[in-house]
């Protein structure tokens, strides 16, 4: 049986399945369908904090689900874009997991380009499978390639 650890970039995931499906994702049928396929060693979302109360909700019920959510304060900058990446957090998570020698499966949900190089390294490196899931129109050619296996989000993995 997999062992997998699970790695979802939270905001990538939102804004991507928002603006191509205008649906949120559905973190519980993601959590079931993965189950089956392994035993889920860690999951973790990776996500920025306003202190809203739908946000508040959202957290408890990815916690409830069986992730650890680490969070970032949401910085909203003089120019109005606002900040809150969790790149480099997520790369040592990965990491420091493919290292741990216990599991033999990675997922990341995001489409974010700049993990390409992490999962060619953490393959190389430790062994470890790697697949990710995104949503197609929006998820990086480099990190599609990068991968062992590409999981398309589509409407099965939406509320």
């Amino acid at each position: 049986m997999k062992k997998i650890a699970i790695f979802a970039d939270v905001q990538n995931i939102y804004y991507t399945t928002r603006d191509v499906y205008s649906r949120p994702f559905n973190y519980r049928k993601l959590w079931q369908k993965l189950a089956k396929q392994g035993n889920i060693i860690s999951a973790t979302a990776y996500a920025t904090h306003k202190g809203d109360d739908q946000q508040i909700k959202f957290q408890d019920a990815l916690k409830h689900i069986g992730f650890e959510v680490k969070l970032k304060p949401y910085i909203q900058r003089s120019d109005g874009s606002a900040k809150g990446d969790w790149d480099v957090g997520i790369a040592i998570d990965v990491m420091e997991v493919a290292a741990s020698g216990d599991v033999d499966t990675i997922i990341l949900l995001s489409g974010d380009g700049d993990f390409d190089l992490l999962l060619k390294k953490v393959s190389q490196a430790y062994g470890v499978t790697t697949e990710v899931f995104g949503v197609p129109k929006l998820t990086a050619g480099s990190l599609v390639e990068a991968a062992d296996q590409f999981h398309p989000i589509r409407q099965e993995l939406l509320m």
